[in-house]
């Protein structure tokens, strides 16, 4: 029994650990990963309006491989932008995950929304593949939210544990595909879900 407790201790990391309180600031503390699975990784979500970057939340844990994500959501005026780094050493998640570049545009094409007018066109930046469409409740309000989104944040926004957080998030790929489909409530609460998928696991 002891052999077995030292040979599953041995197969696990040590991590770096920092979750932002309500200031955004953390200190490091370590963490032993729950299963050989998990490896060390730091996360950095950014939130940009127009030009203004508005927020920037870093993160370390013990992270599954598939919540090593980059990616961003653009709605036009507003983008958040997520970047991480994962690592299979005791402690090797030392440095933050890296700044995320703001990129070009990439060609394609999608709908978005000005005020209640959603026939804009937006160019697509960087690695955003997916065009994406849902509605949301704002003040007792509907609203319509279109527009560029990567294909990792697509996958993200249907994994369960983010479901019941922020509702069906319809994606789809080719110019202006987000014209028609319908959606539920919650896109624009997907940073904070992102942040707890990758320090839950």
């Amino acid at each position: 029994m002891l052999f077995m407790l030292i040979v599953l201790s041995a197969s696990t990391l040590t991590c770096y650990e920092c979750v932002p309180g309500v200031y955004g600031s953390c200190s490091d503390t370590t963490k032993e990963c729950p299963t050989a699975d998990h490896q060390c990784g730091a996360v950095r979500v950014l939130t940009y309006i127009g030009d203004f970057k508005t927020s920037d939340i870093q993160a370390k844990t013990c992270a599954l491989a598939q919540d090593c994500i980059e990616g961003s959501i653009n709605f036009g005026n507003a983008k958040t932008m997520i970047t991480s780094k994962c690592c299979n050493s005791d402690r090797c998640n030392t440095q933050p995950a890296p700044d995320a570049i703001q990129s070009l545009p990439n060609g394609k094409k999608c709908f978005g929304c000005v005020g209640e007018t959603c026939d804009n066109t937006l160019n697509c930046e960087g690695s955003e593949d997916h065009c994406i469409k849902t509605t949301l409740t704002v003040e007792g309000k509907k609203m319509t939210v279109k527009g560029c989104a990567s294909k990792l944040m697509c996958t993200a926004a249907s994994n369960p544990q983010l479901s019941g957080l922020i509702g069906a998030v319809d994606c789809c790929q080719g110019d202006f595909c987000n014209s028609a489909s319908s959606a539920s409530a919650g896109l624009l609460l997907l940073v904070v879900p992102l942040i707890s998928l990758v320090l839950v696991s």
